[in-house]
């Protein structure tokens, strides 16, 4: 298998690469590990029983931090963010910030449907929220399959709530769906994935959307857990490191993301924080510590996970990173 016995680190080097931080743009705040759900594949082994929530100190101290940082994009996730208890609080605070365009939400849905969140799809119209919302399959065998059942029909159901705000159908309120395989394999192609959910969705439950997200399951917390409890780890490490494709480097989210923990302390990324992996190999450090100005140009850390993100289209906070076309063409 290529590249088998190498790290990240040494793929790159053998493709003239490295991976470096340009200037920051999003501010990706992980709330917390709380969640009403319980997936197989979280790659932050999020659940109800989660305590580590991010305290009212912490986010007034980030919040401190981007009045004076103004980076244009806050990436909210957990968990569920939504189960902060100060979560209302920081969606404002943020778009009271001037440097704040685009606040997005990360939402799993069937929050939506709980009690004391069922205002939420028109908080965030009010509020100019961006929702990426956990949407695996337009089947419920494989949703429930994945995220406990009765999530297909309770996701559907927060679906038809954010359409009936405009979301999906007004241009100005985005909503945008996340693909995870269900098990150890690559998405499909996105644009191909994308038209089957638009034309699903739209014909058996009327639902609209603007986008859908390809993103690769990356084999650290529950989802490794699965993998080597069904022998497939090795496997599906060997599938990412033999689908190695070094033009999704350069589009890697880790690029322009400050990503900051619970408890304040920043990372790379989401997927280096819930593998305790600290920002550019250094010591632990906190938001409040840094200056933004100061990451460019510094190294990113990584860690054979980081195979996931540069696997065969590439995966992101925003989906794919290349289309199937540009992989042909090479």
């Amino acid at each position: 298998m290529p590249f088998m016995n190498e790290s990240f680190d040494d793929t790159l080097s053998l493709h003239g690469l490295e991976l470096k931080r340009r200037a920051s743009r999003v501010l990706q705040l992980n709330v917390g590990k709380c969640c009403n759900l319980t997936c197989v594949h979280c790659h932050v082994n999020a659940g109800p029983t989660r305590k580590e929530m991010m305290s009212r100190d912490t986010l007034e101290r980030v919040l401190a931090w981007q009045d004076h940082a103004r980076l244009p994009v806050v990436d909210l996730t957990g968990g569920a963010p939504e189960m902060l208890p100060d979560f209302r609080l920081l969606v404002r605070r943020l778009r009271e910030n001037a440097g704040v365009e685009t606040i997005i939400d990360r939402c799993n849905l069937t929050i939506l449907l709980e009690p004391g969140y069922e205002d939420l799809p028109n908080f965030f119209a009010e509020h100019g929220v961006e929702v990426v919302a956990s949407m695996p399959c337009y089947s419920p065998e494989n949703v429930n399959a994945q995220r406990g059942e009765g999530v297909f029909d309770a996701s559907i159901e927060g679906l038809r709530r954010l359409n009936t705000e405009g979301y999906g159908i007004d241009q100005s309120l985005r909503l945008n769906l996340v693909f995870n395989p269900n098990g150890a394999k690559l998405p499909g192609a996105q644009e191909e994935l994308e038209a089957d959910y638009r034309r699903e969705l739209r014909t058996h439950f009327g639902i609209e959307f603007n986008r859908l997200f390809t993103i690769t399951n990356l084999p650290i917390a529950r989802f490794a857990a699965w993998l080597r409890h069904g022998g497939q780890y090795e496997d599906y490490l060997a599938l990412l490191v033999s689908n190695f494709n070094p033009a999704t480097v350069e589009g890697l989210m880790c690029r322009d993301t400050i990503n900051v923990g619970w408890d304040g302390a920043v990372y790379d990324c989401d997927f280096n924080q819930m593998t305790g992996l600290p920002m550019a190999r250094g010591g632990r450090i906190h938001l409040w510590d840094i200056e933004p100005a100061g990451l460019e140009g510094a190294p990113i850390a990584t860690a054979v996970h980081c195979f996931g993100c540069t696997a065969g289209c590439g995966s992101s906070c925003c989906g794919a990173i290349e289309s199937p076309a540009d992989l042909i063409q090479r």
